[in-house]
């Protein structure tokens, strides 16, 4: 069986970077998994849990001879990386990524690279609350959507290789514009975290409700707010600043939406609340049709 990748390297070893690797050993189409993480605790702990082939000490030995490198750090940093991988990149490699937004990793990236070099950034849609290098794991990618933004002039066949190996990793692939990547997750990714973010600092600040109060009462939705809202800070600060305008407009819908609910609530307008909640819960069904969710109780998740 021919290999889609001979060597590919992940620099950092997080959640996405680990379940990459998990993924790999599990599709048996790359030769050999490569990784580096600045930090020397996050790279032992990587060497012990084993789920890369070699752990490199250094950033150049991790890409040198890399036929695919993938950037799994936070958006931030991206920049700084290329910059300095980018003399040390094989020859006609591909170099990815699995940033949140598109256009400031385009634009933090590309102008450190030369021509020989394949630009294709990706973002996986998957993710979990945990982080770090013991919280990734093979399925994580099973069924959900590896989005591409390719650039003007891409190679077709080392983007078509590219497609092959998320799908080889379980995930169902599209092409999309990168502006318009942006708008579509702050709506569907963005905004929802920052507005959980909130809500649970809303109930953090509450005085008149305890802090075991919230605890032991917690609804289902307080629930799944906290669980959105325990995600890694890092990640998440470099999002919105670096996807600033597409979320600014996605909140500034949601405040005008929010305001419509309060004078209904206000005024006693049952029927405009009725007819939104009906709309909205249609948006529910069309997410369990597109098999990205499941209709069992708590979502399928457990009671842990």
């Amino acid at each position: 069986m021919s290999l889609l990748y001979k060597r590919v390297a992940l620099i950092g070893l997080g959640l996405i970077a680990s379940s990459i690797a998990h993924a790999i050993r599990r599709s048996e189409q790359v030769g050999e998994v490569v990784g580096y993480a600045r930090s020397e605790a996050t790279r032992e702990t990587a060497r012990e849990i084993g789920f890369c082939d070699q752990i490199a000490e250094t950033l150049v030995d991790a890409v040198s001879g890399a036929d695919l490198v993938i950037l799994c750090v936070p958006i931030g940093a991206m920049g700084q990386l290329a910059a300095e991988i980018a003399p040390h990149l094989a020859q006609g490699a591909t170099l990815s990524d699995v940033g949140s937004t598109k256009r400031a990793v385009i634009e933090a990236v590309r102008p450190h690279l030369s021509e020989h070099v394949h630009f294709i950034p990706a973002h996986p849609l998957a993710g979990t609350e945990q982080s770090g290098p013991r919280a990734g794991f093979a399925e994580l990618f099973d069924n959900r959507w590896c989005l591409l933004t390719p650039l003007p002039g891409t190679d077709e066949a080392a983007k078509d290789k590219l497609v092959a190996f998320w799908r080889a990793l379980g995930s169902n692939v599209d092409e999309m514009d990168p502006d318009h990547h942006d708008l579509v997750l702050a709506v569907t990714s963005h905004a929802p975290h920052l507005i959980a973010y909130t809500m649970v600092g809303v109930a953090d600040d509450l005085g008149r409700v305890t802090d075991s109060e919230v605890v032991q009462y917690s609804a289902a939705g307080f629930r799944d707010f906290t669980r959105i809202a325990a995600s890694d800070p890092t990640m998440w600060r470099d999002v919105f600043l670096s996807n600033k305008d597409a979320t600014l407009e996605i909140l500034g819908r949601f405040t005008e939406e929010l305001f419509a609910l309060q004078r209904a609530i206000r005024t006693g307008d049952g029927d405009h609340l009725h007819d939104y909640f009906t709309r909205t819960r249609a948006i529910r069904r069309g997410i369990i049709e597109a098999g990205q969710d499941t209709d069992a109780p708590d979502f399928g998740r457990g009671h842990g």
